[in-house]
């Protein structure tokens, strides 16, 4: 491991600390919806050409950037998304979103000013490492088909071809200074089910003169849940949950057609396009068994994400020399999904997570919450932390 540039990299973090706060308000200030990032991905061609690299647009709204060390090693990616999600913010602070109804709730934000930090500490220590790091700055993660998968389909991990791919992301289950992670599979799959039910309306007075999708939603909403208690392996974990039930009926009105939608996730791919199969015939055939149609769509999102083993290995023990072993802990699995799971399905990869909740309980709110916000204090670990990450790789295999 190449202990010499561990004080370097954290005194250039310490130094640039102050500029990673500000770019980040300023980015908390002026987010951007998925895929309509074209500011965003304007402020970040300007902060790397500052630097003296060349980014070049790639999947339409995002940037990318390579940083050259000398000739011969490997070439690491570092990602960071930059989009923003459509939620009002009602945090009362300085840098508090300009845009309405648009907000930094995911912490994008952060993860888009770690890695400029980075980028500049990488920058200076260009000529100590052995390889290329390329910056892939994302737009789009919020929402299908996901930045990730556009940028890859465009040739993001080729010419020069990704050894690894590292990426962060906001915690504020931790105080900053501490990161998590976890080998092997990390988050969910996600896919999006959208329902139409279709009955006879009439007056609810008179059921036996219509057909009533009302009951039918229900009876679908509570079997199929079977598909997880009963055919799901118990070791694989498995979510199903509706979110949205529209029956626009009345007190004294049955609908014609009932409208849900709902979201099916899991760890294993074979399981997952099972399950869809045992949905579609529980969704149609109960319908049909009442008299009634269920027409169900489902939108195939991102994939389960894989921390691979031995990266994330390594990730650990140069995360425990940069933080100490005490700010370095284990995760459990989680069901939320995130489409850095492309970049995972497509070469080594380990995504973990950036503690950004205050040691006395404050930033606390939950991602995708209109009183989410950071410690800021989490960027004077972000960046460098990435940077070192990047440089173990290039100098430590």
């Amino acid at each position: 491991m190449p202990t010499s540039l561990l004080p370097r990299i954290q005194a250039l973090a310490a130094h640039y600390a102050a500029d990673a706060v500000a770019i980040r308000r300023h980015l908390h200030a002026h987010p951007e919806l998925s895929f309509e990032e074209t500011n965003t991905a304007a402020f970040v061609t300007q902060e790397l050409e500052k630097l003296g690299l060349t980014p070049r647009p790639i999947a339409n709204t995002g940037v990318l950037a390579l940083i050259e060390g000398r000739p011969g090693g490997p070439t690491i990616a570092l990602r960071a998304d930059m989009d923003a999600l459509p939620i009002t913010e009602a945090n009362d602070v300085p840098y508090k979103s300009t845009n309405p109804g648009v907000m930094h709730a995911c912490g994008h934000d952060v993860h888009t000013a770690s890695l400029l930090g980075a980028a500049r500490i990488l920058n200076e220590l260009k000529g100590e490492f052995q390889g290329t790091v390329k910056l892939m700055f994302q737009p789009g993660e919020e929402r299908l088909p996901g930045g990730a998968s556009l940028m890859i389909k465009e040739g993001v991990l080729e010419n020069p071809a990704v050894s690894h791919v590292l990426g962060q992301h906001v915690f504020p289950h931790l105080p900053a200074g501490k990161i998590g992670l976890r080998p092997g599979r990390y988050m969910a799959s996600t896919d999006e089910l959208y329902l139409t039910i279709k009955g006879k309306g009439g007056h609810g007075a008179m059921p036996e003169m219509n057909l009533d999708p009302v009951l039918v939603a229900a009876h679908i909403i509570v079997a199929a849940q079977q598909i997880v208690s009963r055919r799901a392996n118990p070791k694989i974990p498995s979510v199903l949950s509706f979110g949205k039930v529209i029956a626009n009926g009345a007190t004294n009105v049955i609908p014609n057609e009932v409208y849900l939608e709902g979201t099916f996730r899991t760890l294993n791919e074979e399981w997952r396009a099972e399950a869809h199969q045992h949905l579609r015939k529980l969704c149609e055939g109960l319908a049909e068994s009442m008299g009634a149609v269920c027409e169900l769509e489902i939108r195939h999102g991102y994939p389960y994400l894989e921390n691979e083993p031995a990266l994330t290995a390594r990730v650990r023990a140069a995360a425990e020399a940069y933080l100490g072993p005490e700010n370095v802990v284990e995760l459990d699995q989680w069901m939320a999904a995130e489409d850095f799971a492309y970049f995972s399905q497509a070469a080594p990869a380990c995504f973990y997570r950036l503690g950004t909740r205050h040691e006395d309980g404050r930033f606390a709110s939950s991602v995708h919450t209109p009183t989410f916000d950071i410690d800021e204090k989490a960027l004077a670990t972000g960046p460098g932390l990435m940077a070192w990450l990047a440089v173990q790789e290039l100098t430590g295999q």
